[in-house]
């Protein structure tokens, strides 16, 4: 016993040593990057924000649709989105619409601009700010919003937020965006054991510098908070920035299968999320079917990423959509933009059926990028 308490002091010193070695060397990082007269401490950082961080561990937000049910993060990421979407398409037979159909796609497209109107007005870090989840992703809430869905009519821009204090925004749109940064990972796992792991690992190299001798990165996730104080996820201290990486987990009837799910893609994620979990759970389809059917996504909404651009009415379709779809949704108003049969930029969903009784992993990974599904 006291040689492990002396080993376990050993090791706490050491740790205590490599800290405050590698605090040192990532201030000093940042104080020669953020070299701005406003900054007389040197930095956008301290000493005392490194010792006093901690990432938090709190529990999901779910939401149950049919026989399943969706477990996400909460409003600090895009997570709920997909909960919002899931309530304003509760009471509405999806497959009779027809897969991918014009109807379909509309339908899913009109119910995602809604949900990402109030991501704009309402989400933030809910540590600093008050978000209205529970009313937002609601069954009364998603009632009253989902009047606004016209089956043929397209919002021609962002629709307005619900009315729970939050006024619309005055936007323009922006010119195109040639050169789209590459973004994020995802990793989902299960076992024998029943254990399922599923996150959204994502901080790019390509927009923050290596801290010498350390060989990783400060976050650049900073450019997701806004600039503007009025903004929900306005940039404030120790305010998380309105991430888009998130997560999810969705559990059929009383654990009869499970299935973690997600994906790169920026403000795409929920939207690719989407179409495979319905494709999965609604439509009947294997694992990876569903992840390589023909994809789409709405534009019309702000970016979450600097500068936050904007497209109104924008819907991207992937080329293995049909002529007459493209033309039917067109004629409904969307402002239609084709993507290639296999698009990088519609995501690349990676996720595992798990199914207790039959014994069963089904996993599936997305040809759109480079992902894999590997068993053993």
């Amino acid at each position: 016993m006291l040689r492990r308490n002396a080993i376990r002091r050993r090791g706490d010193a050491c740790g205590r040593f490599w800290f405050r070695r590698t605090r040192r060397r990532i201030l000093a990082r940042l104080a020669f990057l953020d070299r701005s007269p406003a900054l007389s401490s040197g930095g956008l950082l301290s000493a005392e924000d490194l010792a006093n961080y901690h990432s938090p561990v709190g529990p999901p937000e779910r939401r149950r649709f049919g026989d399943f049910e969706v477990f996400t993060c909460g409003a600090w990421c895009q997570g709920p989105v997909l909960l919002q979407t899931l309530a304003l398409l509760e009471g509405t037979d999806i497959a009779a619409l027809g897969h991918n159909s014009a109807d379909y796609v509309h339908h899913l497209t009109e119910a995602l601009k809604l949900a990402f109107a109030d991501r704009e007005a309402y989400y933030t870090d809910p540590a600093t700010g008050n978000v209205p989840l529970p009313t937002l992703i609601s069954s009364e809430y998603a009632a009253e919003r989902r009047k606004l869905i016209d089956p043929q009519k397209a919002w021609p821009e962002m629709p307005p937020p619900g009315a729970l204090g939050a006024g619309g925004q005055v936007m323009s749109p922006s010119a195109g965006n040639p050169f789209p940064e590459p973004d994020t990972s995802y990793v989902c796992a299960a076992d024998r054991w029943g254990n399922l792991f599923s996150a959204t690992p994502s901080d790019g190299s390509y927009g923050s510098p290596i801290v010498p001798g350390t060989g990783f990165i400060p976050s650049n996730r900073g450019s997701q908070s806004r600039p503007d104080p009025r903004h929900p996820a306005s940039v404030a201290p120790g305010k998380r920035p309105r991430l888009t990486p998130n997560p999810a987990l969705a559990i059929r009837g009383n654990g009869a299968q499970f299935l973690p799910f997600g994906t790169p893609g920026g403000d795409v994620q929920t939207q690719a999320m989407l179409q495979v979990l319905l494709n999965v759970f609604v439509h009947g389809q294997d694992v990876q079917t569903a992840i390589e059917q023909p994809r789409f996504a709405s534009y019309s909404y702000p970016s979450s990423f600097a500068p936050y651009d904007y497209y109104p009415g924008r819907l991207n379709l992937e080329a293995r959509f049909s002529e007459e779809t493209a033309g039917e949704l067109a004629a409904r108003g969307h402002k239609i933009e084709r993507w290639g049969d296999f698009e990088w930029l519609a995501g690349a969903v990676c996720a595992i059926l798990v199914d207790p009784k039959r014994g069963t992993l089904e996993a599936g990974a997305d040809p759109r990028r480079a992902a894999y599904a590997l068993g053993w």
